[in-house]
């Protein structure tokens, strides 16, 4: 029995289906055999034929609006557009921002910092990478707070914490201090992404999310842009204290815009799922989508944001030979890309999405351009080292996919949770892969002050290992489905078909499945 035939016999259980035309592809496969949390039992797998019939088997899909049946992907009140700009656009852009400089600024004071404590690269690598360690901590219990009282109130909150953490830093006499501070930074500055997604998510209407999110985490990023020659202009006038100072007053201001400007939602959530089941943290993990992206976006998108917010600036230095002045002019170029990167993948994303390509298929895309980067730089293959470079820090970006996926594989009421959880594996990823790479590169002694050029190789070599891994275990259904498609195509002359195979789009992206009415 298919599902129009259900809706007509059973029209109480299909109040809790969503419009077919309107629902997004079909989730993945389950896991080990069971049906993710995704998918509704029994749902018939009608697969789309070559005629045009619609894929009825997209009816299982949870996605945002199907949580509860006809579930809208915002309770609130719609905003006119020059408010939903000024009121909740452009103050949570000023917190991400925030939260960019803070993450990349020591590539530009680790040299000051260095001088001013003695520290090697296993130490300089911690400190940088602390704060990765305390931001992936703080993602799971910041998403939670953030679903049960939004945005406004605890991005605010957090950003005092930040400015704290600021304050110690700029005034340390200490590594410990240092570390500290740097923590303290990290934990205040954790739920700026996570805070702008859920506001955009609440906000904005649901087509336009991968689009608005790209502005935002463009306009962001220009936070790394910031952290390249306008630091280093300002370290050479203040000193990295008094810029401590700039910045601590900076975040207080931010902090005071996000709670006084920020409208606060109305309504609340409602926690349940189709089945009247809690929506949890277990329904993210156990999701079989969320489990196939999860780890090519760590291992890519952790790998770009430790390598741009430390080692680029080391492997510039030590195996490039570029002095303090082109080292800085070359980060502030990749911050550039970085910030037109995420701008651009949003509107690809978009554009892709309407003539019906999964932003899966181009995420990717993105992993294997960034592997194919990062082996050209380690065996140094005669291209210019900038256009490199900008390769891997537009990757940094690809957090405009990876969130926009995330919107459509979970509903508004745990939209921060799930964000939250994705964003725990980035910047732990980043954390793991950042202080990994420095304590590689110290078993090497240095000469002159730099390192030779063969630990970056191994260090490097290390991270794309794990890319490699998590691209193919991203490609499990397509390699599968490919190696059905060869099959049916060799059989199909035995039995007399012309179309063995259709395609058919689902959430892991686009794979070949046969056709049932083909066989």
């Amino acid at each position: 029995m298919d599902e129009l035939e259900l809706a007509q016999k059973h029209p109480n259980t299909t109040s809790e289906r969503v419009d077919l035309e309107q629902t997004p592809p079909a989730p993945a496969e389950a896991v080990h055999g069971k049906p993710s949390f995704s998918e509704q039992p029994g749902a018939d797998r009608a697969k789309t034929v070559s005629d045009g019939e619609p894929n009825l088997r997209a009816a299982r899909n949870f996605g945002p609006e199907s949580s509860t049946g006809k579930l809208e992907t915002s309770c609130e009140k719609p905003l006119p557009k020059w408010r939903l700009i000024l009121s909740v656009f452009l103050p949570f852009v000023a917190g991400y921002y925030l939260s960019f400089l803070f993450r990349t600024i020591n590539a530009s004071i680790s040299p000051a910092l260095a001088a001013d404590f003695g520290l090697g690269a296993a130490e300089t690598g911690l400190l940088a990478s602390v704060y990765f360690l305390v931001f992936a901590g703080a993602q799971i219990p910041l998403g939670v707070l953030l679903d049960r009282y939004g945005p406004r109130r605890v991005q605010s909150v957090l950003l005092v914490i930040a400015v704290g953490g600021v304050t110690l830093f700029g005034n340390a006499d200490s590594f410990a201090e240092l570390l500290i501070g740097r923590a303290l930074i990290g934990l205040g500055v954790a739920a700026s992404l996570m805070a702008g997604l859920k506001a955009i998510v609440t906000w904005f209407p649901k087509d336009r999310v991968a689009f608005v999110n790209g502005g935002m985490i463009m306009l962001g990023s220009l936070g790394a842009v910031t952290a390249t020659v306008p630091i280093d202009v300002l370290l050479n006038w203040i000193g990295w204290r008094s810029l401590f100072e700039v910045l601590t007053v900076a975040t207080l201001a931010t902090a005071g815009l996000i709670y006084f400007a920020v409208p606060e939602p109305e309504g609340s959530s409602k926690h349940a799922s189709s089945f009247g089941k809690p929506l949890t943290l277990r329904s993210v993990f156990s999701d079989a989508r969320f489990l196939r992206i999860a780890p090519l976006s760590a291992t890519c998108i952790g790998s770009s944001w430790a390598m741009h917010s430390l080692w680029a600036a080391s492997w510039l230095a030590d195996v490039e030979g570029f002095d303090h002045q082109a080292v800085v002019n070359q980060l502030f170029t990749m911050a550039i890309g970085i910030s037109l990167g995420a701008l651009l993948l949003g509107i690809i994303a978009d554009r892709l999405r309407k003539r019906g390509v999964p932003t899966e298929v181009l995420l990717a895309v993105v992993g294997a351009l960034f592997m194919l980067a990062e082996i050209a730089l380690v065996l140094r293959a005669p291209l210019p080292s900038v256009m490199l470079w900008s390769v891997v820090s537009v990757v940094g970006a690809a957090t405009v996919l990876s969130f926009a996926m995330i919107a459509d594989y979970f509903p508004v009421e745990i939209a921060a949770r799930a964000n939250g959880a994705l964003n725990l594996l980035h910047f732990g990823g980043a954390f793991a892969i950042q202080y990994g790479i420095g304590v590689i590169v110290n078993q090497w002694a240095p000469q002159n002050g730099q390192y030779p050029e063969v630990a970056y190789q191994i260090a490097f070599s290390c991270g794309i290992a794990l890319q490699a891994a998590a691209l193919i275990w991203f490609a499990v259904p397509w390699l599968r489905n490919f190696v059905r498609y060869l099959s049916a195509s060799i059989a199909s002359p035995l039995v007399g078909l012309d179309r063995p195979m259709a395609l058919v789009p689902v959430a892991e992206g686009v794979v070949l499945e046969a056709s049932r009415e083909d066989w």
